[in-house]
């Protein structure tokens, strides 16, 4: 029994070596670059990361229709004081392959772009920080998957003061001037 999970373990680490060998020789996904997000203390704000996957590719959304496959996620790490809030994904594509012409696979290919909520505390210091996080996916050609890979996103939001409260004055009683 040892040795049938021994040679398993050995097929499955070839396989992934060698889909990783022969796979693509470039980064599949890319994000463009992130403008300088401008917040507030304690206000919300939504960031809009862009993503591009390489021509010929697609990757499984984040809603995949199979629980084997792997779905897109993004993880970000945020700078202390600062909260993630709601990741809001687009919707994928139902596609079908050479592969399985029978099953539609939900992907992203081309241009697509994923928001986040980011939510600085009201106590925190008005300043630059950097957030960073990573993307995570399988690509996948017409052909065949390769292993999962993690694309690193990073973004710079800078912090500014709240506006003062506007504190009216008291009323003053109708008496007060007699």
């Amino acid at each position: 029994m040892k040795t049938f999970f021994a040679i398993a373990l050995f097929l499955f680490s070839a396989l992934a070596f060698s889909q990783e060998e022969f796979g693509p020789k470039g980064p599949v996904v890319k994000i463009a670059p992130v403008p300088l997000v401008n917040a507030v203390q304690g206000k919300p704000v939504t960031v809009s990361l862009s993503f591009n996957v390489a021509n010929g590719f697609h990757i499984n959304s984040n809603q995949p229709k199979s629980e084997f496959l792997i779905p897109t996620t993004l993880k970000i790490e945020p700078a202390t004081d600062i909260v993630i809030g709601k990741t809001i994904y687009p919707a994928g594509q139902d596609t079908s392959f050479a592969f399985a012409p029978d099953e539609k696979l939900n992907v992203y290919s081309g241009d697509f772009k994923v928001d986040l909520i980011v939510h600085p505390l009201h106590i925190i210091e008005p300043g630059k920080y950097a957030v960073h996080g990573s993307l995570k996916y399988q690509a996948c050609d017409n052909t065949a998957c390769y292993p999962p890979k993690n694309l690193p996103v990073s973004f710079d939001v800078k912090i500014a003061h709240a506006p003062k409260a506007h504190v009216a004055n008291p009323a003053q009683s109708p008496h007060a001037h007699q």
